[in-house]
């Protein structure tokens, strides 16, 4: 059991059994060694604690991690039917308007032939033009450096979703 200092939210996720804490953690991030590392700094007694764990798991992830991890993203501007998640995070692209999503398309497909993945970017609290901006500045990018801008977007958004699941409403 954890402490009572510790906040409500948090403290239900470090009492959570293995298995559920790892499932947990895999809708957060598809990375089984960020998911495995993360399980290993339990129990945390601050947010912060938690938050410091996934950035240290994140910078030691490999390239087959990294691309693990972006396996579970969907593409700017098609986020997976039925996930509340994805929606919610690309909530800036869905009442853009065609044009645009037309252009993200674009230059979804060709980041992906460039770099052999899906382009990734924290997209919550960004807009359309915000994102398209991004992705159009990103293609230009040489492969090394944009696997750390990869790194450093998805360890942002690893951010997001550890402090929302872990938040006193929240529920595993």
């Amino acid at each position: 059991m954890t402490s009572t200092s510790t906040p409500p939210g948090l403290a239900r996720f470090n009492d959570l059994e293995e298995s559920a804490a790892l499932a947990a953690l895999h809708e957060a991030c598809a990375s089984t060694t960020w998911a495995k590392r993360l399980l290993a700094a339990r129990p945390c007694t601050t947010t912060d604690e938690l938050l410091t764990a996934s950035d240290a798991a994140m910078a030691g992830l490999s390239a087959e991690d990294l691309a693990e991890a972006m396996a579970g993203h969907p593409p700017i501007g098609r986020p997976e039917p039925g996930d509340p998640t994805s929606a919610r995070e690309q909530r800036g692209m869905a009442g853009a308007p065609a044009e645009l999503r037309a252009e993200m398309l674009e230059l979804n497909l060709a980041y992906q032939e460039k770099f052999g993945h899906v382009f990734l970017i924290c997209a919550t609290g960004r807009t359309g033009e915000q994102m398209r901006d991004a992705a159009r500045e990103r293609i230009g990018n040489t492969p090394e450096r944009e696997w750390e801008t990869v790194r450093t977007e998805l360890g942002m958004i690893n951010r997001l979703r550890l402090a929302r699941l872990v938040e006193e409403d929240a529920r595993p």
